[in-house]
């Protein structure tokens, strides 16, 4: 069976093929810098890897140009769209809809759309692939694994907020969490590296969209990003936590109307309101130039880390190791080096030898000495997302 998988982030797509069950992966490949001129596409099948920029403004055109070399490249990847019994897709908010995989239909693509009001950067592109998907690939069933599903083990009074009562039981206002397939991967996957039956650890998912899990004992009990993926850490384009008054203040005395602090908030701050550049690559390029608001940006998103992972040992009441996944966390040095500083009395040692380790593999880098292990452990949403979708129809 193969079963293709697409990952739609806010400014990225990243796709698999996979033989399942065995999990032998066909082609893989990654768009990343939509909406830039200079988007990236590779594209690697076990024959030959293509590597090209390109101008894709659009997750729309990003699909074509994946499906446009699924099946009409010389690799033989696939023979006809018929070889794909399934397409699994990443979907970012399932709201209190959806707690599990499920296969699309037409009235869940619609609860998909109701709710991009809440991920307005993440379920826009990912109903565009579902879409794109049946159009490409009529004959696959296509299923939805959500980012919120990974979350619905945490407690109660760590996702309620502290409103009337009734936006909660009755409009369902509540911390959901995102990332759940790569927090909930990563952290499997270091439980089995640390070999402990009951473990206390703490994933950081750091990309253009970031967040952080508390996970006791393989169970989400707390999460940065709430009722959407718009708070918490600071990201590519996104404030993370700000007062809400602010909101208030911008419209009231600024003049600004709803609908232009939302897209403020979602796409003109964070690390591109904050130096005029959204990729952390061309960020930590001008800061090493000596660009003030660079480095500045730097120490900020590394300080708002910090605070989470001091309040997450607290929720965990101890820490066995924390985990740095996504495109930023598992290649970036340097935002590890600076988040890592200055904890060691939370028994936090980086081994700077190790970190500076190009390796991309599971692995720890901290010093021996260290009481809560540093691991680096690459994420596989999408093999996540397979397996799921697969189960889906075992019973």
């Amino acid at each position: 069976m193969q079963v293709l998988v697409l990952n739609s982030g806010s400014s990225s797509l990243k796709f698999q093929l996979f033989s399942m069950p065995d999990e032998t992966i066909l082609c893989s490949g990654l768009i990343d810098r939509i909406g830039f001129n200079d988007a990236n596409f590779k594209f690697k099948t076990q024959k030959e890897t293509i590597d090209f920029e390109t101008q894709i403004l659009s997750h729309k055109a990003a699909l074509k140009l994946v499906s446009q070399y699924l099946l009409d490249n010389d690799s033989g990847v696939i023979q006809a769209p018929e070889d794909i019994s399934i397409v699994g897709h990443r979907v970012v908010h399932g709201g209190s809809y959806f707690s599990d995989t499920t296969e699309i239909t037409k009235a869940v693509k619609e609860k998909i759309r109701f709710l991009s009001s809440l991920a307005p950067l993440h379920n826009p592109p990912n109903l565009e692939g579902i879409e794109v998907a049946e159009d490409i690939f009529p004959n696959a069933k296509q299923v939805a694994v959500f980012d919120t599903a990974f979350h619905q083990s945490i407690p109660e009074y760590a996702y309620k907020y502290a409103i009337p009562n009734e936006f909660l039981t009755e409009h369902n206002i509540r911390l959901y969490g995102f990332h759940g397939t790569s927090h909930k991967y990563v952290s499997e996957k270091a439980i089995l590296f640390l070999g402990k039956k009951e473990s206390k650890i703490i994933t950081i998912h750091l990309g253009n969209g970031c967040s952080m899990t508390a996970v006791k004992n393989g169970k989400s009990i707390d999460h940065s990003l709430g009722f959407s993926p718009l708070g918490g850490l600071i990201m590519g384009t996104r404030s993370g936590d700000i007062d809400p008054s602010i909101i208030f203040h911008l419209k009231d005395k600024l003049k600004f109307n709803l609908k232009d602090i939302n897209a403020l908030l979602n796409k003109k701050s964070g690390m591109l309101g904050l130096t005029g550049y959204s990729d952390l690559r061309d960020i930590e390029a001008m800061a090493s130039k000596g660009n003030t608001d660079c480095l500045l940006a730097l120490q900020m998103n590394a300080y708002r880390i910090k605070k989470y992972i001091g309040s997450y040992a607290v929720a965990l009441n101890g820490l066995d190791a924390i985990v740095f996944t996504g495109g930023i966390g598992e290649n970036s040095k340097y935002m590890r080096q600076l988040i890592c500083e200055d904890l060691e009395f939370l028994g936090i040692n980086l081994d700077t030898k190790r970190n500076n380790s190009d390796l991309r593999t599971i692995r720890a880098i901290n010093k021996e000495d260290s009481k809560a292990k540093i691991l680096v452990v690459p994420t596989n949403e999408e093999l996540e997302i397979a397996k799921q979708s697969v189960n889906l129809f075992k019973n």
